[in-house]
Order: C-alpha cells, then structure tokens, then sequence
C-alpha cells in the first residue's frame, strides 16, 4: 500500500495552483505578442505554386449594382385595347349575334321560293333556333301540351341523323352546328300550326290538309336552305324527304 500512495502523491503532484484561476489573460496585450512571436517565424506571404496575373489584380468597386437592360416594354390595358371603348366591337357582335342574318334567314324560310344566300346559311347561328323552339313549346303549353322534352328530344335525334346524311350525300360536308341551325329555323311554320290548334281542331279534314301544307312548306325550306349552302344542286327532294320525316313528327305533337 506504501507504493500505492507514493505513486497517488506523484501523480496529483503537478505546477497547477488555484491561484493562477484569478490572472486574467490578455489576449491583446504580451501574450498576444509572445504568441506572435512564437509564430511569427512563418512567413505567409510566400505563395506556393502559380497564381495568374488576372487574379492577382483585384478590380475596383465602382459603387454601381448591376441592372439588366429591359427587351420588353409593357404595355397598359388602354394602349393594348385601343385608345377609348368606342373601338371595341358590339357585345353582340362577340357573341356571335347578328340580327340581320337572323332576320335574312326567317324571311327565307317564310317565303320558300325566295333565293337563299349560302353564305349566311352556312353559319353556325344557334339563336334563332333557340328562340323557335321555346316558342313551339310555348304554343304547345297554350294548348295543355307539355312537351318540351319532346320537342328537345326529337330535335337532337333529328339533327343528328341529318348531319350523317348531308355528310355522305354532299362533297363538302358540313357542320353539326349548321344542320341544327338551318332546322332550327325551319320550324318557324310549326309555330303557327301549334298555334292554330290553340283555337282549333286539327283532326279534322281541314286540319290534315294544313297539318300536310305545313310540312311541306318547312321540309322545302330546309332543302332549298341545304341545297344552297353545300352546292347539292338535282338533290333537293332527296333532301326533302328527311326533312319531311322530321317535321311529321313534330306535326304529330301539334295535333295530338
């Protein structure tokens, strides 16, 4: 144990005291300059190995952040649209509305031997159409007949088989929204039918005879508009004929 104790005193034995806790080192003062003298041997400013010339030339700050030169000059709403709103066209216009074609096209429908113009028959006007057939279900209502689905029902159906007819019969081919609209405005004579039987009876013999003249007269209307807008001329009755089918059916509703 007597060498067990001597080997602890040797150890713990050390020139640490308690007291040097309280000196305060200087950092800046004589130590720092002891350390700098310790290593101040060393000399930094010598360069190993090959440094370019270009970078060892430092540039001098001008002061100035660089700025991108602006390619795209914006341009504000007023210039883009034109100066005022008189420049931009009619709401009507932009939806597609014209009333003067819907005008030129009702008149050639209520006149069946007046020329049609195939260049306005061959547009895709569907609002003429639209007001015909809530006036047809209107007038059908008027007599205690509620069919508008009917009517919408048969339409669709009818425009449908229509267009795959014109498709394979013309040369040109035309549009699902073309047939729909020249059918669309050939039902102007249904109107009236409808609205004869409001006050009368069309099951009569007076009533078939106007129910068959007024089929006639939409079936011939929309071949004669069909015939003019796909250049089909010597094929209208072939048109007519669907067409003729179509406008039964409708005829059917009117009178039963």
């Amino acid at each position: 144990m007597s060498g067990f104790d001597s080997f602890t005193t040797d150890f713990f034995q050390t020139g640490y005291s308690i007291d040097e806790q309280a000196q305060h080192y200087d950092y800046g003062g004589g130590g720092g300059r002891a350390y700098g003298r310790q290593y101040g041997g060393y000399d930094y400013s010598q360069q190993s190995g090959f440094v370019p010339p270009e970078m060892m030339q430092q540039q001098p700050y001008t002061g100035q952040i660089y700025q991108p030169t602006q390619t795209y000059t914006p341009t504000s709403a007023q210039s883009f649209y034109g100066s005022n709103f008189e420049d931009e066209p009619p709401l009507l216009e932009e939806l597609g509305i014209n009333f003067d074609h819907i005008w030129q096209k009702t008149l050639t429908v209520l006149h069946p031997l007046k020329v049609a113009d195939g260049s306005i028959m061959n547009e895709t006007d569907l609002a003429g159409p639209m007001v015909f057939c809530l006036a047809f279900g209107a007038t059908l209502l008027l007599a205690g007949k509620i069919q508008f689905g009917y009517v919408y029902g048969i339409s669709a159906i009818g425009c449908l088989g229509m267009f795959c007819l014109l498709n394979l019969m013309s040369m040109t081919g035309v549009s699902f929204g073309c047939v729909a609209s020249v059918l669309g405005y050939c039902l102007l004579p249904m109107i009236l039918l409808s609205t004869f039987a409001i006050v009368f009876s069309l099951q009569g013999v007076m009533g078939i005879i106007l129910t068959a003249a007024i089929i006639g007269w939409c079936s011939f209307s929309a071949s004669k508009i069909f015939i003019s807008a796909l250049a089909m001329e010597g094929q209208q009755l072939l048109v007519a004929y669907p067409c003729a089918l179509l406008y039964g059916v409708f005829a059917l509703i009117s009178v039963f």
